[in-house]
């Protein structure tokens, strides 16, 4: 016999389905009278990447999706998974609710403090489930694993830009070739982190947003000086990194 669902498998859909409410009413209303791409324009900074990039979210949430689905079965609830998830799930996903209602009402003070909510609850996830130094089911790393990766590889890059649009909207926007060397200060730190998780964990869902984030940045800011030369190498230099810890 399989163990029942559990109250926290209903809650983790339950905020699931919360979160693609919010955000889908958040562009098809839209809240404030502005979609969450139109802000991003209205507070644009040079870590901002490519309008293409953001479409990074329909795959979170495709991810997301299907952890949501795998978690309610069953058959799955003596994986162990859903308890070290836990309760930082459902949080996460308040978190992620709560900023886009922060960020459309420019609140951006507060948006950026969920947003840090949001990251440390997906940081826990992650060492809770050691990802990508656990050995599990291929259907727990494709199902689980997976999803927390990428959303947390995300979620690493995009606090970035909150702190950069906070301070454009304060009206200290740094200009010229101090906030290029701002920027390409910050892209050194993304790559670190990058780096970092490859050693530890080669973790690939994680470091292929990370190149997907920078290689936007390069294609957003191609005319600019010295940022498109160190997006572009620090994804070069991460995709090899990766490679090579995942062959050696």
């Amino acid at each position: 016999m399989y163990k029942k669902v559990d109250l926290i498998n209903i809650v983790n859909a339950v905020g699931f389905l919360m979160v693609i409410v919010v955000n889908t009413l958040a562009n098809s209303l839209p809240l404030n009278n502005i979609t969450t791409g139109e802000l991003a324009d209205k507070y644009y900074n040079l870590f901002t990447p490519a309008a293409y990039v953001f479409s990074i979210w329909l795959v979170i949430y495709l991810l997301l999706g299907a952890f949501t689905i795998f978690q309610l079965q069953p058959k799955h609830q003596d994986k162990g998974f859903v308890k070290k998830v836990g309760w930082l799930f459902p949080l996460s996903c308040i978190f992620n609710s709560v900023w886009i209602f922060f960020w459309h009402y420019e609140y951006l003070l507060l948006s950026l403090l969920v947003m840090f909510g949001l990251l440390f609850s997906l940081i826990g996830i992650y060492l809770r489930l050691d990802i990508g130094r656990s050995e599990v089911e291929q259907e727990v790393k494709r199902y689980v694993h997976l999803p927390f990766s990428v959303y947390l590889g995300w979620i690493t890059v995009a606090p970035i830009a909150n702190v950069a649009a906070y301070l454009v909207s304060i009206g200290w926007p740094p200009v010229g070739m101090t906030a290029i060397y701002m920027t390409v200060f910050v892209i050194v730190v993304a790559i670190g982190l990058s780096f970092a998780n490859i050693l530890i964990r080669a973790d690939v869902g994680y470091n292929l947003v990370l190149i997907w984030a920078l290689v936007g940045i390069l294609v957003k800011q191609i005319n600019t000086p010295l940022i498109p030369y160190f997006a572009g190498a620090g994804a070069a230099a991460i995709a090899v990194l990766l490679v090579w810890k995942k062959l050696y």
